[in-house]
C-alpha cells in the first residue's frame, strides 16, 4: 500500500535526521556521471552529499573542491528557478496604476493580470511534475522556460489588457516547470537532512527575491514605462535558459522515469494523495503558506492605512520581515537540520506561526487597548520569521516519501500551497478597511489548520514509536 511503503521511506528518512546523516541518490549520481545505477559510487556521508557535476567528468567522487564548486552551482541555478514567481509578480507590482491608464482599463480588470499569473503557476506544475517524471528534468524545463520568454515578450507588447491577460496566464504556466521541476531536482539529488539543508537555502534567495523584486521595478519606471519591466524579465528567462542548457545536468535517471500519459499521472496523483502522511505533510504546508499569503495581501492596509505608516516605512518593515525569515532559514538548514528531527521542528514552527497569530488577533480585537505599530509589527516578524521552520521542512518531508514520482509530488505540493493561499487570500478584506481583525483571523485559522493536519494526519509520535519497536 502507498502509506506501508511512504512510512518506511520516510522513517529511514527520520532515522538519517537523529543520526546526522543523509545522501544523494544512487541514481542521481549515475544520472549525472553517465554511470548506470548500478554501477554508481558509494556516496559520502553528510559534509560530503553535493551534487555531481554535470555529464563530461570523470566517474568517482570528485575532489572536495569540486564538489563544492558544483554544489554552489547547482544551488545559484535552482535558487533562480526559484526567484522567477517573485520576480514575474513583485517587479510588476509599481506599474499596476500606469498600465490601467496606458491601456485605458478598468483598475479590476488590471488586477486580473496577476490574478492569471498565479492561477497559471499553480496550475502549471500538475502538468510540470508529471511531464518532468516522465522525461525528466530538463527537456520540460527548457521547453518551458522558452514558452515564458515568448510570453513575457508578448506581455510587452500587448496593445489591449485582455491580450496582457490571456499571455500572463500562459507566463504563469510557463513559469511552474521552474518551481516544480527546483524542487524536484532536489529530490533527486539529496535525501534526509541534506534535503532539508538544501530547500533552507532555496528559502534564502526565495526570501530575498520579494525584497529586490519591488524595488528594481520601481527603479525600471523611473527610466521607461511598465512594458520595461517585462523586457527585464525577458532577458532574466533567455539568461536563465542558456544557465540551464549548458550547465545544469539530468538528475533523474531512464530507469527511473514513469510511462503513460494523462491517465498515468492521476493515477500517480492519487496514489501519493492515498498516503496519509504524504497528505498531512501537504495541507499543512498549504495552510501555512495560506498564513503567509494573508500577511502578503493584508499587511500594506493595515500597516499604513490603519497605523499610519508611510510607504518607506512599510518597505522598511516588509525588508526586515523577510531578512528574519532568510535567517531563521538558515538557522534551521545550518543549525537545527540533523541535529533535530525534522518533525520536532517542524512542530515548533506550527506552534509559533499559532502563537503569533492568536497574539495578533488579540491586539487587533483591542484586548490589551489600543496597540500601536510596534506590537504589531513585532508579532507580523515572528509569524514570517517561522515560515522558515515549516515551509522547507514539509516540503522535505512530503519529497523523503516519494523517492520514483518526485515531479508529481512537487505539482501537489507547489499547487496546493498557491490554491490555498489564493482562496485565503480574498478573505482579510471581508470585514471592511477599518479593521486587522480579518488578516489575523484568517492566519489564526490556517496555522490551527495546519496544525491540526500535521498531528492529525502524519502522527509523528506514532512513527516513532513504530520505529523504536522494530529497532528492539
Amino acid at each position: 500500500m502507498p502509506e506501508q511503503g511512504g512510512t518506511r521511506r520516510d522513517e529511514d528518512g527520520q532515522s538519517g535526521q537523529e543520526g546526522g546523516k543523509g545522501h544523494m541518490s544512487g541514481a542521481a549520481i549515475a544520472s549525472v556521471t553517465g554511470a548506470t545505477a548500478a554501477d554508481a559510487t558509494p556516496v559520502p556521508a553528510l559534509g560530503d552529499a553535493t551534487p555531481i557535476p554535470p555529464s563530461g567528468v570523470q566517474r568517482g567522487v570528485p575532489s572536495p573542491g569540486a564538489r563544492r564548486s558544483v554544489g554552489l552551482l547547482v544551488t545559484l541555478i535552482l535558487g533562480g528557478l526559484t526567484a522567477v514567481p517573485p520576480l514575474s509578480i513583485d517587479m510588476y507590482l509599481p506599474a499596476l496604476p500606469e498600465v490601467t491608464a496606458s491601456l485605458h482599463a478598468p483598475a479590476a480588470t488590471v488586477q486580473l493580470t496577476l490574478t492569471a499569473c498565479l492561477a497559471g503557476m499553480a496550475l502549471g506544475q500538475l502538468v510540470v511534475g508529471p511531464m518532468s517524471d516522465k522525461w525528466g528534468r530538463r527537456r520540460p524545463l527548457i521547453a518551458g522556460l522558452l514558452v515564458y520568454i515568448v510570453a513575457t515578450a508578448v506581455c510587452a507588447f500587448a496593445p489591449t489588457v485582455e491580450l496582457l491577460v490571456a499571455f500572463r496566464l500562459l507566463q504563469g504556466l510557463a513559469g511552474a516547470a521552474g518551481i516544480v521541476i527546483a524542487r524536484a531536482v532536489v529530490r533527486d539529488l539529496y535525501d534526509g537532512v541534506d534535503m532539508a539543508r538544501f530547500f533552507s537555502t532555496l528559502m534564502l534567495i526565495s526570501g530575498v527575491a520579494p525584497i529586490i523584486a519591488p524595488l528594481i521595478g520601481g527603479q525600471v519606471l523611473r527610466i521607461t514605462d511598465w512594458r520595461g519591466v517585462f523586457y527585464i524579465l525577458t532577458a532574466v528567462g533567455v539568461v536563465l535558459t542558456v544557465v540551464v542548457w549548458r550547465l545544469l545536468p539530468e538528475t533523474l535517471a531512464p530507469e527511473q522515469r514513469h510511462g503513460g500519459g494523462v491517465l498515468e499521472a492521476l493515477r500517480t496523483m492519487r496514489g501519493l494523495l492515498a498516503d496519509r502522511v504524504f497528505t498531512g505533510y501537504l495541507l499543512a504546508g498549504g495552510f501555512a503558506f495560506a498564513a503567509l499569503f494573508a500577511y502578503v495581501s493584508a499587511s500594506p492596509f493595515v500597516i499604513q492605512e490603519l497605523y499610519g505608516a508611510s510607504p518607506q516605512t512599510y518597505s522598511i518593515l516588509f525588508g526586515v520581515n523577510s531578512v528574519g525569515l532568510v535567517l531563521v532559514g538558515q538557522i534551521n538548514g545550518k543549525v537545527l537540520v540533523g541535529r533535530v528531527s525534522l518533525d520536532k521542528v517542524l512542530t515548533v514552527g506550527l506552534a509559533i506561526v499559532t502563537a503569533a497569530s492568536l497574539a495578533l488577533l488579540l491586539m487587533a480585537a483591542g484586548v490589551f487597548g489600543e496597540v500601536g505599530l510596534v506590537p504589531i509589527a513585532v508579532g507580523l516578524f515572528v509569524l514570517m520569521s517561522a515560515m522558515s521552520l515549516c515551509l522547507p521542512n514539509t516540503n522535505a518531508l512530503a519529497l523523503m516519501r516519494t523517492p520514483h514520482s518526485a515531479g508529481s509530488a512537487s505539482a501537489l505540493l507547489g499547487t496546493s500551497s498557491f490554491l490555498v493561499g489564493a482562496i485565503a487570500t480574498p478573505l482579510v478584506g471581508i470585514a471592511g478597511e477599518h479593521t486587522a481583525v480579518p488578516m489575523a483571523v484568517v492566519q489564526l485559522a490556517c496555522a490551527l489548520v495546519a496544525l491540526g493536519c500535521f498531528m492529525g494526519l502524519c502522527r509523528p509520535w506514532q512513527r516513532r514509536a513504530d520505529l523504536k519497536g522494530e529497532g528492539s
